[in-house]
C-alpha cells in the first residue's frame, strides 16, 4: 500500500505543478522536472524507480504513437529537407561534438563511451517537443518541422547509441557489421511498421465493444514497440510508421461512437504519462548524485555543463547556417511552396534552433547502460543535466522568443478547415437535394447549422426520427467521403482533416442521441 500511496502522491504533486505552470503561462514539463528535483531532496520523498528498458516502452511508445498519428504526412513531405537536416545531420554533428568535448575533458574516457554519451543527448525528445510546443501555437511550418524532427531523430540517435554501446561491450568496432545492421534496422522498421498496422486494423475492425477496443489499442502499441526491439529494429521508427499507417487508413473504418471516446481516453493517458515522465526526470537527481564518488562530483558537474553548452550551441550553429543557405537559395530561385506556408526567415530559424529540449529518452538511455560501462556515473549525470538544463533554459524562454519575433503564418490550417467544411456541407446536402419532405428540410437546416457554425435547430417530431436518422447518416457518409478525397489529393493536410473529422464525429454522435 505504501507504493500505491507514493504513486498517488506523485500524481497529485504533478497535477498541482502542471496547474501552476498553466497559471503562469510556462511549459508544464519545466515545472515538473524542477519540482521533481526539489521533491527528491525532501525527507521521506517518494521513490519512483522503473527499469530503463520499461521506461522507453511505457513512456515513449504511446506518446510517440499519439504524436505520429496527428502528424500530417503531406506537410512532412513539403518540409522534408529541413526535417532531414535536423534528423540526420544535426544529430550526427551533436554526437560528434559532444564526444570530442567529453574526450578532451576526460582523456581516459574511451571513444566508444564518449560517442554513446553524444548519441543519447543529441536528439530533442518527442515527449518534450510535443508537450512544450503545442500550447505555444507557433506557425504551422515551424511546428511541422519540429514535430517531424522529434518523431524521427530518436531513431537516428538510438541506432548510433546501440552501435557505440555494442563496441564497448565487445571491445571492438567493425564497420562491415555496423553498416548492414543500420540499414537493416531502418529498412525493416519502415516495412514492419505499416505491416503491423494492417494486421492491427484487421483485428480491431471486428471489435464492437468500445472499452475493449481502447484497451487493445494500447496493448498493440506496446506490442509493436517490444516486437521491433526484440527483432533488432528501431522501436521509435517502427512505432512512427505504424502510427502513420493507422492515421491514413483507420478513420474510414472507425465509427464515431468508437473514435470520440478513444480520443478522449488517449488524450488523458498521454497527459498522465507526460506528467509522470517529466517529474520522474527530476526525481532521478538524488540517486544519481548518491552513486557518484565525492571526489569526482565537481569535475563531473563541469563536464555536464560543458556538454549542455555544446548541445545548445551546435544545434544553433548548424540550423542557422542551414537556414541562411536555404534563404540564399530562395533568393536565387524564388520561394514556390506547393501550398501557403511561412517563408524561412532568420526568426523562424532562431525558433527552431532554440527548440532543442531533451527529455525522457536521453535519461532512460543513460540509465540503461550496464553497470560496468566506463564512466557510467558521468554519463547519467550529464544526461540529467542536459535534460533539465534544456527544459529550463530553452523551455522557459521559448514563449517569450516567439512573441518577440512576431511570427505569423495566416493560419493555413484554419483556411483548410473552412474549405473542408464548405466542401463537406455541399456534399452532405447534395446527397438528398431532391428530397423535399419535412424531415429532409429539418436535416438540411441542422446540417447547415452544424457545419456553418450557426445555432442548430433541434426541433423534430418523434414520428420522423427514423427517416431523420437515415438522412443524417447518408449526408454524413457523403461529407466524410468528400474530406477523405480532399486529403488523399493533398488539398488539405492531416491537421485540417482531423479538425473537420471531429466536427463530423460530434454531428454523428448528436444524431445518434436524437
Amino acid at each position: 500500500m505504501k507504493e500505491l500511496a507514493e504513486l498517488l502522491a506523485l500524481f497529485v504533486a504533478a497535477v498541482i505543478l502542471a496547474g501552476a505552470a498553466r497559471r503562469v503561462g510556462a511549459p508544464y514539463p519545466v515545472f515538473l522536472a524542477i519540482g521533481g528535483a526539489l521533491l527528491a531532496f525532501l525527507p521521506g520523498a517518494p521513490s519512483f524507480s522503473v527499469p530503463p528498458e520499461l521506461v522507453l516502452a511505457l513512456f515513449v511508445a504511446p506518446i510517440l504513437l499519439d504524436a505520429a498519428y496527428d502528424t500530417s504526412v503531406r506537410d512532412l513531405k513539403d518540409n522534408w529537407l529541413p526535417v532531414t537536416a535536423l534528423v540526420v545531420f544535426a544529430v550526427g554533428l551533436t554526437t560528434a561534438a559532444v564526444a570530442l568535448v567529453a574526450h578532451a575533458l576526460i582523456p581516459a574516457m574511451p571513444w566508444a563511451a564518449a560517442i554513446a554519451l553524444g548519441a543519447l543527448v543529441a536528439p530533442p525528445d518527442a515527449v518534450a517537443a510535443t508537450a512544450v510546443l503545442r500550447p505555444l501555437h507557433p506557425p504551422q511550418r515551424i511546428l511541422t518541422i519540429l514535430e517531424g524532427e522529434s518523431l524521427l531523430n530518436d531513431a537516428t540517435a538510438l541506432l548510433i547509441y546501440r552501435v557505440a554501446v555494442g563496441a564497448v561491450v565487445a571491445d571492438a568496432f567493425s564497420p562491415a557489421t555496423v553498416v548492414p545492421t543500420f540499414f537493416l534496422a531502418v529498412g525493416g522498421s519502415v516495412v514492419v511498421g505499416p505491416a503491423l498496422g494492417w494486421v492491427t486494423l484487421r483485428l480491431l475492425e471486428r471489435v464492437q465493444h468500445v472499452p475493449t477496443a481502447i484497451i487493445l489499442q494500447f496493448v498493440t502499441t506496446f506490442a509493436v514497440w517490444m516486437l521491433a526491439e526484440h527483432i533488432g529494429l528501431s522501436g521509435v521508427l517502427t512505432t512512427v510508421c505504424y502510427a502513420m499507417f493507422l492515421a491514413q487508413t483507420s478513420p474510414a473504418l472507425t465509427p464515431a461512437r468508437t473514435r470520440v471516446p478513444t480520443y478522449a481516453v488517449w488524450e488523458t493517458v498521454v497527459f498522465a504519462l507526460n506528467i509522470l515522465a517529466f517529474i520522474f526526470i527530476g526525481l532521478q537527481i538524488r540517486p544519481i548524485l548518491e552513486t557518484l564518488p565525492a571526489t569526482d562530483v565537481a569535475h563531473y558537474v563541469t563536464v555536464a555543463g560543458a556538454v549542455l553548452i555544446t548541445v545548445i550551441v551546435v544545434r544553433m550553429v548548424w540550423h542557422m547556417s542551414f537556414n541562411a543557405v536555404i534563404r540564399w537559395w530562395h533568393r536565387r530561385t524564388g520561394f514556390n511552396p506547393p501550398r501557403p506556408m511561412l517563408r524561412p526567415t532568420p526568426g523562424s530559424g532562431l525558433v527552431i534552433s532554440w527548440s532543442g529540449m531533451r527529455g525522457i529518452v536521453s535519461l532512460a538511455a543513460a540509465m540503461a547502460l550496464p553497470d560496468p560501462f566506463p564512466y557510467r556515473g558521468l554519463i547519467v549525470l550529464t544526461a540529467f543535466a542536459v535534460v533539465l538544463g534544456t527544459l529550463t533554459i530553452q523551455g522557459l524562454t521559448l514563449k517569450a522568443l516567439l512573441r518577440a519575433l512576431h511570427l505569423h503564418d495566416d493560419d493555413p490550417v484554419g483556411h483548410e478547415v473552412n474549405t473542408a467544411r464548405e466542401r463537406a456541407l455541399r456534399a452532405g446536402l447534395a446527397s438528398f437535394e431532391n428530397d423535399r419532405s419535412p424531415v429532409a428540410e429539418l436535416v438540411r437546416r441542422e446540417f447547415k447549422a452544424r457545419l456553418a457554425n450557426e445555432a442548430p435547430d433541434a426541433s423534430a417530431a418523434a414520428s420522423a426520427r427514423t427517416a431523420h436518422s437515415e438522412l443524417n447518416r447518408k449526408a454524413l457518409r457523403a461529407a466524410r467521403q468528400a474530406i477523405f478525397a480532399m486529403r488523399s489529393q493533398d488539398e488539405i493536410g492531416d491537421d485540417a482533416f482531423h479538425r473537420i473529422e471531429e466536427e463530423l464525429d460530434w454531428l454523428e454522435m448528436a444524431s445518434i442521441r436524437d
